[in-house]
C-alpha cells in the first residue's frame, strides 16, 4: 500500500494537490492511504519550505506547486520527476 501525504496548511492549493493525488492513485488502481499533514512542526520535519508538498512512502517527491495528474501518476508509479517549483 502506498503511503501518500500532502504537506501544507490546508490552503486551496493543498486541497488541489490532495484531489489530484487521489485521482492519480485511482487511475493507477493503487491501494493507498492519504494523510493531510497541516501541523507546521511535522511539515518542517520533512525539510519542506514551500507548500503544498507530496510525500510518497516517506520521501518528498514534489513541493511548491500542484502538478498535473499525469505527472503525479509518474511519481506514484516510481518514475522520477522534478521536485522543485516550476517558473
Amino acid at each position: 500500500m502506498k503511503q501518500i501525504k500532502i504537506l501544507g496548511p490546508g490552503c486551496a492549493r493543498c486541497k488541489q494537490l490532495a484531489d489530484a493525488a487521489e485521482e492519480a492513485a485511482r487511475q493507477l488502481g493503487l491501494s493507498y492511504e492519504l494523510e493531510k499533514v497541516t501541523e507546521l512542526d511535522r511539515i518542517m520535519q520533512y525539510g519542506v519550505m514551500m507548500t503544498p508538498a507530496l510525500v510518497v512512502d516517506g520521501q518528498v517527491k514534489l513541493y511548491g506547486r500542484v502538478p498535473p495528474v499525469a505527472e503525479i501518476k509518474q511519481v506514484l508509479s516510481g518514475q522520477e520527476t522534478r521536485s522543485t517549483p516550476s517558473d
